[in-house]
């Protein structure tokens, strides 16, 4: 087992790395820009370490700091959470080459699932299946209208790298085409340096279905069920749950073990989310994640698995501590994500916070380096915290979610808490009856104004 872990993130995300390595007796390391000297995650570490300014690209993406941070205190493992350097597989050569062990996949998976296009080829390869499109990247509008023709519009014009739904466009029509790809290839470029795009089939109302999988990279992998995660805007993730009130026992268990037998095959070390579309009673993989998701603790809410201890275990050379048969789905969980923004334009709220208050009460949870007094900086993503209920049925846990909503209390800058105290009343969200699409129709009717 490692000695002392440096946690390469921030945030939640860095305080629930760092619960994890305290309970297995590990020493911690938090790292900081300066805009996060009074951050939670470094006030409780062992250690903190300032390494750059706010911009994230000069502290939280600089790989050589990390590095000399790890020098400085004696860490012999690295966490990147998720976000920043978490997919990077270089980050992940460079760490080894220094002897420091990362805890997350082989950099030869990350880079596989890193790029879209040769993931949905390692998927197919693996009998996971997939999304109708073209076969890799498309190099010209006479191959563009081919592969749109033969998949039937309206296509999905995608960016082969990067996510966030940048670089991601529908056209409808054969006139829509080259424009969309025009436009997508331009995104695209802008935002992570590679202009491929390729095409994809277009699902009108499709769920959005993932699959959380923990392998020890010695041919040894489980699945903890799914996760629904069809409440979206701009194909951001906004409300998770699990069970998915679409699913029943046999499907589950189903693309569960498909999942679970590709990793199996690959041999992947770690944890990962598999992510499908889910349309008509048909699975269509688009993604695997490399790393922890911000939603991981629904699932570890009706597993009962600590996921990021078993990181930590499997990244020591342990092998799982337990078959698929030990995993049992017990109740329903729900995750909501809240921000520092308003709640109906979205706009960013940094600032300080001058109360807060959370909820709690049985299966209750939240998630969140925020406290009363600490200001919210402006260069990183707006998460406050996570609001986790659990339930021993769906319906228990919207009631029990609906409670402990109007109990939480943030004050002195906007937040989402109303865009969830609203649809956690709405009649399609309480009957689970609801897609991708859902939450933008919703806000395109003005139901927050």
């Amino acid at each position: 087992m490692f000695d002392k872990i440096l946690i390469a993130n921030r945030g939640e995300i860095a305080l629930r790395i760092m619960r994890a390595a305290k309970e297995l007796g590990i020493e911690t390391v938090a790292v900081c820009s300066t805009a996060d000297k009074e951050a939670m995650h470094v006030k409780l570490a062992d250690e903190a370490i300032c390494i750059g300014p706010p911009a994230a690209r000069e502290s939280y993406l600089n790989i050589p700091a990390l590095i000399a941070a790890c020098e400085i205190t004696g860490a012999d493992a690295i966490h990147p959470g998720y976000g920043f350097l978490s997919e990077n597989a270089r980050f992940a050569e460079i760490c080894q080459g220094h002897g420091i062990t990362f805890i997350g996949p082989k950099a030869e998976h990350i880079r596989i699932m890193g790029d879209k296009i040769e993931a949905k080829r390692t998927a197919r390869a693996l009998g996971i299946p997939c999304v109708p499109g073209s076969e890799g990247a498309i190099t010209d509008d006479g191959e563009a209208m081919r592969v749109a023709k033969e998949i039937g519009f309206p296509v999905l014009v995608k960016a082969a790298s990067g996510g966030g739904g940048r670089g991601m466009k529908v056209a409808r029509t054969a006139d829509d085409l080259l424009n969309a790809i025009s436009t997508a290839r331009s995104e695209a470029g802008a935002a992570f340096g590679d202009d491929s795009v390729y095409l994809e089939k277009y699902l009108e109302k499709p769920r959005h279905i993932e699959i959380q999988v923990l392998g020890d990279g010695q041919g040894n992998a489980v699945h903890l069920g799914e996760r629904d995660c069809s409440l979206q805007r701009r194909h951001q993730k906004v409300w998770e749950e699990s069970p998915s009130p679409a699913l029943n026992a046999a499907s589950r268990e189903s693309i569960g073990e498909i999942v679970a037998n590709a990793m199996r095959e690959l041999k992947y070390l770690g944890a990962g989310t598999v992510e499908f579309l889910y349309e008509d009673g048909e699975f269509y993989f688009i993604e695997m994640n490399t790393r922890i998701q911000v939603e991981h603790p629904v699932t570890e809410m009706i597993t009962g698995i600590d996921l990021v201890n078993e990181q930590i275990r499997i990244a020591s050379g342990a092998t799982l501590g337990f078959t698929q048969n030990d995993v049992v789905l017990q109740g329903h969980a729900i995750e909501c994500r809240i921000n520092a923004e308003h709640h109906a334009t979205f706009r960013p709220s940094p600032g300080r916070i001058d109360y807060f208050h959370t909820p709690g009460g049985l299966g209750v949870r939240v998630d969140s380096a925020a406290y009363q007094g600490y200001s919210i900086p402006p260069h990183y993503d707006s998460l406050i915290g996570k609001l986790i209920v659990h339930g021993r049925n769906r319906n228990e846990a919207m009631l029990r979610l609906r409670r402990t909503l109007d109990e939480f209390i943030i004050e002195g800058i906007d937040s989402t808490l109303p865009l969830f105290r609203s649809l956690v009343r709405d009649g399609d969200i309480q009957n689970g009856d609801y897609d991708i699409h859902w939450l933008e129709r919703y806000l395109a009717a003005g139901a927050l104004e």
